[in-house]
């Protein structure tokens, strides 16, 4: 999960900039020299001068009214206008133009695991420093406020394992410097826009929804080093420009949607992908040569589709491969690079298949009927060993 590191460090950089040095002790992120963390639990400090902290405590005492059930007790200290010593809430020492100390703001919200049940205010808003959000495993529902648009500081948000529903929450599209957008396991559903991925987004993960309709043709815009959309409802081809996204892409999951047609030929030009997974859809056809090109590809699984023809012959010979998934699919030859997969400590399962003298492979009058047998993929005409890059 290279993408992760990426924003935690770009975490630590812009909230540096944007509420001056600080440096991060015991839960959060540290946020450079000079300043310390308040908040966080019942052992977090308490200032000897409560600082001047209106807007969060307006901000956090709405929310603390829509928050309707509270089994653990997180959220018994959330009283007084000292936010910063509020369970779960983190501040920095913050700076003015001048450089000259001022009060803490509240620059991080780590509610993870806490249970709680409730909706999103609109008056979270007023925290215009804060720059992570992580509400991982609570009961939260409803909707995300408009108004989150205007948490211009905000670099993570992670909404995941909620009750959220809906259609996608486009006013998430609205915050100037996010990174990271977290989603997964929720009830969202519907169509998701074209624009996701024409934002800066290092890692997207929307997997564990409902969401459905085709992958937007802008998916070869996005910058992601990560995006997740297993086990929706997307249908469709993938979308041929997927070829055209940037070289930081490290891991992409389709798997266990109803996703359709050929492979693209593009995903050779993605040279540092590290996993890809198409597992549990009806793809069909032949794959592309270009896998062959996947240098850093460690994880391939194309298990449970309707593919067929050979597998290039390059692929069994890429030197990073761990794990290397075809079973249930109707591939007819493998080469014998494959055959040494297993000596190199390689996994690989080509059980289900229609390969001749190979054990566990289809019966014969599953194979005399290639699902998608005239379906035309692209297919780029190229000399042997094919030239990647």
């Amino acid at each position: 999960m290279g993408g992760i590191c990426f924003v935690v460090l770009l975490l630590q950089i812009i909230v540096t900039e944007v509420v001056g040095a600080g440096v991060g002790v015991g839960v959060g992120v540290g946020v450079g020299p000079g300043g310390v963390w308040f908040g966080g639990g019942i052992n977090s400090p308490s200032p000897g001068v409560v600082p001047s902290q209106n807007s969060a405590y307006t901000a956090l005492q709405a929310w603390k009214s829509a928050i309707t059930d509270d089994p653990m007790g997180i959220l018994k200290n959330w009283m007084g206008p000292n936010v910063c010593t509020y369970r779960g809430i983190f501040c920095t020492n913050s700076q003015d133009y001048m450089g000259n100390p001022t009060d803490p703001v509240v620059t991080g919200i780590d509610l993870n695991h806490a249970n709680l049940q409730g909706t999103l205010v609109k008056e979270l808003s007023y925290l215009t420093y804060i720059s992570l959000i992580h509400l991982n495993t609570n009961r939260f529902s409803g909707i995300i406020p408009q108004t989150f648009r205007d948490l211009s500081s905000l670099i993570e948000l992670d909404l995941s394992n909620n009750h959220f529903s809906g259609p996608f929450p486009t006013t998430v599209l609205f915050i100037p410097n996010l990174l990271y957008l977290d989603l997964r396991f929720n009830s969202f559903t519907g169509p998701i826009p074209e624009d996701l991925f024409n934002r800066k987004l290092d890692a997207i993960f929307l997997n564990n929804n409902q969401f459905d309709g085709e992958l937007p043709q802008s998916l070869g815009n996005s910058p992601a080093s990560v995006i997740n959309f297993a086990n929706n409802k997307f249908s469709g081809n993938i979308p041929f420009s997927l070829g055209y996204m940037g070289p930081r892409i490290k891991e992409i999951l389709f798997l266990n949607n109803d996703l359709n047609g050929c492979i693209p030929e593009g995903v050779g030009l993605w040279t540092d992908l590290q996993v890809l997974d198409v597992s549990f859809n009806s793809l069909m056809g032949h794959l592309p040569d270009t896998l062959s090109c996947l240098s850093g590809i460690e994880v391939l699984n194309l298990g449970h589709n309707k593919l067929s023809g050979d597998l290039p012959d390059l692929v069994c010979s890429l030197r990073n491969l761990v794990n290397l998934t075809l079973a249930y699919n109707f591939f007819s030859e493998l080469s014998q690079d494959c055959d040494k997969l297993p000596l190199r400590n390689v996994g690989i399962d080509f059980s289900l298949n229609c390969i001749p003298g190979r054990q566990m492979q289809r019966p014969q009058p599953e194979c005399s009927v290639i699902p998608g047998g005239s379906l035309n993929c692209l297919r780029v005409p190229a000399v042997k060993p094919l030239v990647c890059g």
